[in-house]
């Protein structure tokens, strides 16, 4: 472990804090420490101790620091964080990512956030060790500390469909849920539905409670009731859509239409019908979200809202290259993506 020398007083870095921005090796001086145990920590070296790290970390942010493009040797790489990495949805991200760091030479690291919507330290300290060229985080975020951290160190960074409010000043790439939402419940209307049930995704993720919103405004904008018995809470997991689907389909005045928050989720609500003897479309018209591939192979085809993953993925890499390549980056992107109403064979007129 490094030792680490006294700090300097608290109040001696005030005044100076407020007209300029320190330089590495000023911030080694005020927190009693060598410049290149300050180094050690912009790189995430593991041989600093706690404290030392800690008291470096936060005049790191307090200052603003940023290491000069110059200084900051990058790997060859992208990291990729998912909160979950186990589905379909995932490889349609992933697929994207790739195309890109392929055409530049670059590879790609996976990381999963175990269910987080943001990552531990120990996974900041292991991006400042890689160096990254970029990272993009998929359903997830940072706290300002982890911000700060990739900041420091000159790693740009890109959430891709956030799960709630990034920020003003945090790059992000997302689609048109809200009206996706819309669309799908819109065409259930328009085939002569009346009453048409939900299944959200986690009421956390700011893209679930958008597609939820879409469906209360086309419900609204027909003059039709939304009746809250008819929306069920779900995970965005085929498990959660099997059984909302059955706690909807079970209730006496069951509807006869529900839009699926997710692909995965319709597909679970398919196995609920088939097992309470529901035909799909003939008793019970299902829309899902994503058009992920197998949505044109189930029986029936999926009818759905296609959000562009591939290509959202594609936009997300492209973006976090181009921050990269620019000294002084500009301040946060917002970018969304169009989604669009495929229509197959699971939607048809309500039973007479």
């Amino acid at each position: 472990m490094t030792p680490a020398r006294p700090a300097r007083p608290l109040g001696k870095r005030t005044a100076r804090r407020s007209t300029q921005t320190a330089t590495l090796a000023e911030i080694a001086r005020e927190a009693g420490v060598s410049a290149p145990t300050v180094s050690k920590v912009l790189n995430g070296r593991a041989d600093v101790a706690p404290a030392t790290r800690t008291r470096v970390e936060g005049l790191l942010r307090e200052y603003g620091y940023r290491r000069r493009r110059a200084e900051a040797t990058r790997s060859p790489l992208i990291d990729l964080v998912f909160h979950e990495l186990e589905s379909a949805w995932a490889m349609e991200v992933i697929r994207g990512v790739e195309n890109v760091a392929r055409d530049e030479g670059l590879s790609v690291v996976l990381s999963e956030s175990a269910g987080r919507l943001t990552p531990g330290r120990t996974w900041a300290d292991q991006v400042a060790a890689r160096r990254p060229h970029g990272v993009i985080l998929v359903l997830s975020g940072l706290d300002a500390s982890g911000q700060a951290l990739l900041t420091s160190r000159s790693i740009p960074f890109v959430v891709l469909d956030p799960a709630g409010d990034p920020g003003d000043d945090v790059p992000s790439i997302g689609a048109t849920n809200w009206h996706g939402g819309l669309a799908a419940t819109r065409h259930l209307v328009e085939l002569g539905h009346t009453r048409i049930g939900a299944i959200s995704g986690p009421s956390r993720m700011m893209c679930s409670r958008a597609r939820v919103d879409g469906y209360r405004a086309a419900l609204e904008t027909a003059g039709l009731p939304v009746d809250p018995a008819l929306i069920r809470p779900g995970n965005f997991h085929h498990e959660s859509g099997y059984r909302a689907g059955l706690e909807l389909l079970r209730s006496p005045d069951r509807p006869t239409a529900v839009f699926a928050g997710n692909d995965l989720q319709a597909l679970g609500l398919y196995e609920a019908a088939r097992e309470l003897g529901l035909r799909v479309p003939e008793d019970l018209s299902v829309v899902g979200f994503d058009d992920l591939p197998v949505a044109r192979w189930v029986g029936p085809p999926l009818t759905t809202v296609r959000q562009p993953l591939t290509e959202m993925a594609e936009a997300a890499a492209r973006l976090v290259l181009e921050l990269g390549r620019r000294e002084q980056p500009p301040a946060g992107t917002r970018m969304e993506l169009a989604t669009r109403l495929v229509v197959r064979s699971s939607t048809g007129a309500p039973p007479a």
